[in-house]
């Protein structure tokens, strides 16, 4: 019988609790108070519709499968000045990295960067134009390469991206399954390398 008592008292407690809530109609609450009220009891009931993008089919349980030798890089503006400033043969040190054939590839937006840029980068623009480099076309308007990049390498998972740029590794860092190439201490140093082709793996 004490249970039963005890049961009571913690449900009549419960329901006076509860009925000391405001209510949403209360005079004491505020406009926008009530309306957030009303938003958190309509969502209670309905169901969430998100929205996702989906994942790239090269994507298969978060690693990347189009990566393997040779590798295709994505060069940048400043990772090339910042070659040239620590005296680096790009390719040569690229496959001194990695350890396979590389073929570095340079945007028509990244030229584009490179020539606005003036006399001073003169000798950037006859590095880029040597043969070892592909080239390929941009069907965007202006000369802004970080977000031609970025479109790229969302939309095909097979490249590398050197880049030395902040905001743009970050915005790269935010795509599953894209390495990023940079220079560091007067060589080239690779992040988010899956392990099967990481050159320093451990064995």
């Amino acid at each position: 019988m004490g249970k039963k008592v005890q049961l009571k008292r913690l449900q009549a407690q419960r329901s006076a609790q509860l009925k000391r809530c405001i209510k949403p109609t209360d005079n004491r609450l505020k406009q926008t108070d009530r309306d957030v009220r009303k938003k958190k009891s309509k969502s209670n009931g309905e169901l969430k519709v998100m929205e996702k993008p989906q994942v790239s089919s090269a994507m298969f349980f978060q690693y990347n499968t189009q990566l393997g030798p040779p590798y295709h890089i994505l060069v940048d503006t400043n990772f090339i000045n910042f070659s040239i400033k620590n005296k680096l043969d790009i390719v040569k040190t690229m496959m001194d990295c990695l350890y396979a054939k590389c073929i570095p590839y340079v945007t028509d937006c990244v030229v584009g960067e490179l020539e606005k840029l003036g006399a001073k980068y003169k000798l950037a623009l006859r590095i880029i134009k040597d043969s070892r480099f592909e080239r390929i076309n941009c069907m965007h308007r202006g000369t802004y390469a970080d977000d031609c990049l970025v479109q790229r390498v969302s939309q095909h998972k097979c490249y590398i991206v050197a880049t030395n740029d902040k905001d743009l590794k970050r915005r790269i860092r935010k795509i599953p399954g894209v390495p990023i190439m940079n220079v560091a201490l007067n060589r080239y140093v690779i992040e988010r390398m899956p392990d099967a082709f990481e050159p320093m793996a451990k064995k």
